[in-house]
């Protein structure tokens, strides 16, 4: 498949039938960051990007937990893609339904998880106000 032919069918899915899923993935995946966001403040720990790129001593505990959190989502949303391609497109193609999981839940996930544990040890690690 050509490279334009596939971002014209990517942004293409933004109108089509099943377009709610665009909005809701990125919202369910934003809610698990969140919640481990206000864990991290609370524990007083790194930042999660931040701890995944430099401390190596816990890089791979904090991935697993960082996939145990969003690894539904993500296949969720490869899932649906699937679905879309097989029912609108009459093709499969597996790449573009991996590319949409990145982007409709891993970078939500980790944009979120960063964002709120930032904020949240920034203000003092109060996280007793409810999300």
């Amino acid at each position: 498949m050509a490279l334009p032919n596939y971002w014209h069918e990517v942004i293409e899915r933004a109108e089509g039938p099943m377009k709610i899923r665009l909005f809701l993935q990125p919202i369910t995946a934003a809610l698990f960051a969140i919640r481990s966001g206000r864990r991290d403040a609370r524990e007083g720990r790194t930042p999660y990007i931040w701890a995944l790129v430099w401390e190596s001593a816990n890089r791979r505990e904090r991935f697993l937990e960082g996939w145990r959190d969003v690894s539904r989502v993500f296949l969720l949303a490869i899932g649906i893609d699937l679905i879309y391609q097989a029912v609108i497109l009459h093709a499969f193609r597996p790449g573009e339904a991996v590319f949409l999981g990145l982007v409709l839940a891993i970078v939500p996930y980790l944009i979120f998880r960063e964002l709120v544990n930032r904020l949240l040890r920034r203000r003092g690690g109060r996280t007793e106000s409810a999300v």
